[in-house]
């Protein structure tokens, strides 16, 4: 079988607007290797998009949830309960930031998070209102896209969007927005178009995904958390593609001491299963009527069981630490290559959650072109990698924080070789 003749069928089967970065079709995968259809072996620094923090087939998680195989795979959670539902929710209210009392729901997927937590914001405040900013990522849901600050692809040809969601800048560096700019958006909205007292949530990433992975500078978060505490609204942080340890913390909000009231997340927490949360203060998680929150695949019984080995794998290998120390040796990497390559405008990110920003050579216009060259080049070398930002001009690497030296070292000498290729074409 050969990945030609599979992308040939897909063109007559599935929807054109489900998008694809490769053609590549995936036959096996081990920690951060993948193995297509025809043999090729590439190392994986996509990881699913920061799914499979602990690898692809992580030995512990296969096997937890082989186990849970063997005893059930569904009862829907609402209609028979079992107990490890109850006791992941017990580590997730202890593990998510916040020096107080906290609950839990488990639904399937990361919009899904972001679509329970308005709910619960809204039910909690009796308010409408969301706040959002530009370059913000929250899904394919109708308030998914609603939240989501940027039209193409996501929200082109869909129709109106959800009413009563604002959106205000996001503070990024490069292109001089800052912490002061954002808040001051958030005041122009109260003075012309929205009464802050029919706020019900304001809603960021602490490190935007596919904005382009740009930080939230603490000052930020401490300033959106003063404004919720003064129009008692509540503080979302959307930690789906953050959290478990991919920023170098178990969640990026550990590193502002900051705590926000409500935390959704998904991605990472289940090792490639399918499987959702949201986390936060107890008198705001509880004020949905029973009924109103769950779902039928909500909390299934597999991704579970795998989500309790992924914490304890995390735990176990350091994974944190891992994240900063990998991180650490690509950025460095990366500013190496930057010190003669001026068309490399920026690098960061915290932890193993690392991007990089191309313009062009005078750093005036995003460099969309060079980008797509690079990832073209690095996976004729059998690299993948993943784009993003809302220019398109960003390289975001999200390989596995279990992968190994000799493929970590690998990696990125294809990276170096891939950039300089790229230019050069």
């Amino acid at each position: 079988m050969l990945n030609a003749e599979i992308a040939a069928r897909r063109q007559t089967t599935i929807a054109r607007g489900v998008g694809m970065q490769t053609q590549i079709y995936a036959a096996k995968a081990r920690n951060a290797e993948v193995w297509d259809v025809e043999g090729t072996r590439y190392i994986d620094f996509a990881a699913g998009i920061a799914v499979v923090n602990t690898g692809h087939c992580h030995p512990k998680v296969m096997e937890a949830v082989k186990t849970q195989l063997e005893s059930f795979t569904h009862t829907c959670h609402q209609v028979l309960p079992y107990e490890n539902y109850i006791a992941l929710g017990e580590r997730l209210n202890a593990l998510v930031p916040g020096d107080f009392d906290k609950r839990t729901t488990f639904v399937t997927t990361g919009a899904e998070a972001v679509e329970n937590a308005i709910k619960i914001a809204r039910a909690h405040t009796g308010r409408n209102a969301v706040i959002a900013f530009g370059g913000g990522f929250h899904g394919r849901t109708f308030m998914g896209m609603s939240l989501t600050g940027k039209v193409q692809p996501y929200k082109a040809g869909f129709g109106a969007m959800m009413p009563d969601v604002f959106h205000v800048p996001f503070p990024i560096a490069l292109y001089g927005q800052t912490t002061e700019d954002a808040m001051a958006g958030i005041e122009k909205l109260f003075k012309a178009d929205l009464d802050p007292a029919r706020v019900a949530a304001i809603i960021f990433e602490p490190v935007q995904g596919e904005g382009g992975f740009n930080p939230a500078p603490t000052e930020f978060v401490r300033a959106v958390r003063e404004l919720c505490d003064k129009h008692g609204i509540v503080m979302i942080a959307d930690e789906i593609q953050t959290g478990f340890a991919r920023t170098g913390t178990l969640f990026a909000m550990e590193q502002h001491g900051i705590y926000a009231d409500l935390v959704t997340m998904a991605k990472g927490l289940a090792g490639g299963l399918p499987l959702a949360a949201v986390t936060g203060r107890a008198e705001i998680m509880d004020a949905a009527n029973p009924g109103g929150l769950g779902g039928t695949y909500g909390g299934n019984p597999l991704g579970i069981a795998a989500a309790h080995a992924v914490l304890d794998v995390i735990e176990e290998e350091n994974l944190c630490d891992r994240a900063n120390e990998l991180g650490s040796r690509l950025r460095q990497r990366l500013e190496s290559i930057r010190a003669t390559t001026p068309e490399l405008a920026e690098v960061r990110g915290p932890g193993f959650m690392v991007a990089a920003e191309f313009t062009t050579a005078d750093g005036k216009a995003p460099n969309a072109d060079l980008v797509n060259r690079i990832r073209t080049e690095a996976l004729s070398r059998k690299l993948i990698l993943l784009t993003c930002g809302v220019n398109g001009n960003v390289i975001r690497f999200l390989a596995p924080l279990t992968i190994d030296e000799a493929h970590f070292a690998e990696a990125l000498d294809i990276l170096e070789e891939s950039i300089a290729a790229a230019k050069a074409a």
